[in-house]
């Protein structure tokens, strides 16, 4: 076995939690996704069918940027950080039907 692999095993797992959580909602996959594609600006964001109140789309924000998927590029607009990419979509990938 690895010694990455050994390390990751013996390692406090609930530490994930807070990642995992943020993208346990389907307006936070959206707002994601959105990002993602190259629409991380508050006015595309604030469109999304699936988006309620300005608010709520800040409290999303604010859950997806604690947990590291997100982050303010400049004021207004968000994006993913580069090292995020790759887990995302593995994280997608693990949960698709095969």
């Amino acid at each position: 076995m690895g010694e990455k692999l050994k390390d990751r095993l013996s390692a406090d797992w609930r530490e994930a939690a807070v990642p995992l959580e943020a993208l346990g909602h389907p307006v936070r996959l959206s707002i994601l996704h959105s990002v993602l594609s190259g629409s991380g600006d508050i006015a595309s964001l604030t469109e999304l069918p699936e988006l309620g109140t300005r608010g709520q789309l800040y409290h999303h924000l604010k859950s997806l940027e604690n947990g590291g998927w997100i982050q303010p590029l400049r004021r207004g607009i968000y994006g993913v950080p580069a090292e995020r990419i790759v887990p995302l979509l593995t994280v997608l990938a693990a949960t698709s039907s095969p």
